[in-house]
């Protein structure tokens, strides 16, 4: 089955209608944006590279973070402490290493979500499961696609983008230009797009028998979420994809972008919808889901995002990992 055969894609209204808001570009030309501009302008050129070089400039970011980024090094180490024990000293300073080059990969990635051709990223994906999500939005109800917090998830929702009518949830950036250029990268990878906060508009959107992409491993609110294992970690985990599946009726559909060795490309794996679900037991629903998510973590450690404080003291009588002893 090709990636064609599922829906064609075409853009919605909403999304035609936010390419209308667009804040011009010459707002941003002063001096407090100049680097912010080139770094942009930088990404922007690695996304022309062969994947090779890509994969080499990649190296070279990584490890000039890796020196330079020692706070999130050591969030990093920290993570990995938690979660894999089994591995000795050496061990853990290798995956940390092989995680920042995965992040300079990102960037990269991210340009390429943002302004490579559609064909461009075609030809470096395959699919798997495809049958699932067809199935899915063949109910009428959309889907809600879920998967956590990947080095490539941008490019990976853009490979989504190109099998099926998406809506993709984001956070606001705090810089305006950078949140002009990711509103504009977003809005011409994705059918539309949806704040986070906006619980309505994502119930909209799924009405409308759209997908939606949602990530719930990096929510911290105590009013929506809950404490459950994470690699046996007791971490704070958002609940809202059990209610958005209760309200909507809507399948949880898990997907997973994969970054091959060497210049293979990439692989989306789509798995079947979840079964049961929501059971009506929102901690049990939560605990599944982090379940699948560290089964799908330890087929490639180095590219989750390690660098976020995931075990950030998820209530007051939790110690917190990342503050000095």
């Amino acid at each position: 089955m090709g990636p064609a055969s599922i829906l064609g894609r075409s853009k919605s209204r909403e999304s035609q209608a936010l390419d209308q808001e667009s804040v011009p570009l010459y707002r941003f030309l002063g001096p407090r944006f100049w680097p912010l501009w080139l770094s942009l302008g930088t990404i922007r050129l690695l996304t022309f590279l062969p994947i090779k070089g890509q994969m080499a400039a990649a190296w070279l970011i990584g490890r000039v973070a890796y020196w330079v980024l020692g706070d999130r090094r050591r969030i990093a180490r920290i993570n990995i402490e938690l979660c894999f024990p089994e591995l000795d000293g050496r061990e853990r300073k290798q995956l940390i290493k092989r995680h920042f080059h995965s992040l300079g990969m990102a960037l990269i990635e991210t340009g390429m979500c943002w302004w490579a051709s559609d064909d461009r990223v075609r030809k470096r994906v395959t699919y798997t499961g495809l049958e699932h999500l067809e199935g899915a939005i063949a109910g009428g109800r959309g889907a809600i696609l879920l998967t956590g917090h990947f080095t490539p998830l941008d490019l990976g929702g853009r490979f989504m983008t190109l099998v099926a009518p998406v809506a993709a949830m984001y956070r606001k950036a705090d810089n305006p230009l950078l949140e002009e250029i990711m509103r504009r990268g977003r809005t011409r990878a994705a059918d539309a797009v949806v704040r986070k906060e906006d619980v309505r508009g994502m119930l909209r959107h799924l009405k409308a028998g759209r997908a939606t992409w949602y990530a719930p491993d990096q929510s911290h609110r105590r009013q929506n979420s809950v404490v459950v294992p994470f690699f046996g970690v007791p971490a704070a985990t958002n609940t809202a994809t059990s209610k958005f599946a209760r309200i909507s009726g809507a399948p949880v559909v898990p997907f997973y972008p994969v970054r091959l060795p060497g210049s293979q490309g990439y692989r989306l794996d789509i798995l079947p919808p979840l079964d049961d679900f929501p059971s009506g037991d929102p901690v049990a629903d939560t605990a599944r889901i982090n379940a699948l998510l560290e089964s799908r973590v330890r087929l490639c450690p180095e590219q989750y995002l390690w660098v976020h404080k995931r075990f950030k003291r998820p209530t007051p009588a939790h110690r917190d990992p990342y503050k000095d002893p």
